[in-house]
């Protein structure tokens, strides 16, 4: 396997390997909106890390970013198909 090749074979676990990340995925998928703020207190974790998370799920385009003033607003790119097919795979998997 070509170099190139093994790299791609573990985009799913470079992408969601950590378990911050999940829990951060998790939130919003099932919750579909959520201030900074209500996501720092629903996964107890600190800002600094929430906040590079959510630009790496950005990137992905699985999260986007609303600012109303001050305040910033993460939505779950839920029209977005990886998106939809990860929550279906967290509703199936946590009921």
């Amino acid at each position: 396997m070509s170099e190139v090749n093994r790299r791609d074979c573990f985009k799913f676990e470079k992408n969601f390997g950590s378990k911050a990340r999940i829990k951060i995925l998790k939130l919003l998928a099932i919750n579909l909106e959520q201030s900074i703020s209500q996501i720092i207190k629903n996964t107890n974790l600190n800002h600094s890390c929430v906040s590079k998370h959510l630009n790496y799920l950005k990137s992905l385009n699985l999260v986007q970013e609303k600012n109303f003033g001050r305040i910033k607003i993460f939505r779950y790119k839920i029209e977005n198909i990886k998106a939809k097919s990860l929550k279906n795979f967290i509703e199936i998997w946590e009921s």
